[in-house]
């Protein structure tokens, strides 16, 4: 369960939301929108313990996420803005050094047959620093599907892809919800999930 209470925001001089509450249980997901500038991505931070909140708490099965450390950390994906990505390396060691991070060992043809599945490839073996934009988001987004994270936070993970990119990310999101997974999701995409486990959030 991860829960906000009474969460608000302030940067700067600027307040961008106050009161902010939500329930998830296992397989929901929360939709936050908003227009540039409203709070979502601090929201999504403030989830990833990034940063902390002006008021309220976060809770992940009923305690302070702050007070649980590593153990909350090993139990969330998050996907920023910034794909994460070493420029020098290529897909197969970005994602290789990611799952080891994780604590998992990926092989070189395990790493090669996810990436696949992403769209990538023939581009594999190339510096990310010349894959195009859409490229590098959906180097990013193959750490998904070698995640066993319970609660997936994603900022705006479908910019910069095409069509059927976005199709499949779609569907990855649906089937970590529809196996009991967790997600926040910062995206004006509308999922097709049941009514009792889809939230939206308006930061407007």
């Amino acid at each position: 369960m991860l829960e906000a209470t009474s969460l608000g925001c302030v940067r700067g001089d600027r307040r961008l939301f106050t009161n902010v509450n939500f329930a998830l249980g296992p397989g929901s997901l929360l939709q936050v929108q908003g227009p540039n500038g409203s709070g979502k991505t601090s929201l999504l931070r403030m989830i990833c313990g990034l940063l902390a909140p002006a008021e309220g708490e976060i809770r992940w099965q009923a305690a302070n996420i702050h007070s649980l450390g590593e153990e909350y950390f090993t139990s969330l994906a998050y996907i920023g803005h910034r794909n994460g990505l070493k420029e020098e390396l290529t897909p197969i060691e970005n994602l290789r050094v990611a799952s080891g991070l994780t604590g998992t060992q990926l092989s070189h043809d395990e790493a090669t047959i996810v990436l696949g599945k992403v769209g990538l490839a023939g581009r594999e073996h190339l510096p990310a620093r010349i894959l195009s934009e859409g490229q590098r988001r959906r180097t990013a987004l193959a750490r998904l599907l070698i995640c066993k994270a319970p609660l997936w936070v994603l900022d705006e993970v479908l910019t910069s892809l095409d069509s059927s990119a976005v199709r499949f990310v779609t569907s990855l999101i649906r089937e970590h919800t529809n196996k009991g997974g967790i997600t926040v999701v910062a995206t004006h995409h509308e999922f097709d999930l049941p009514a009792d486990s889809y939230q939206r959030l308006d930061l407007a």
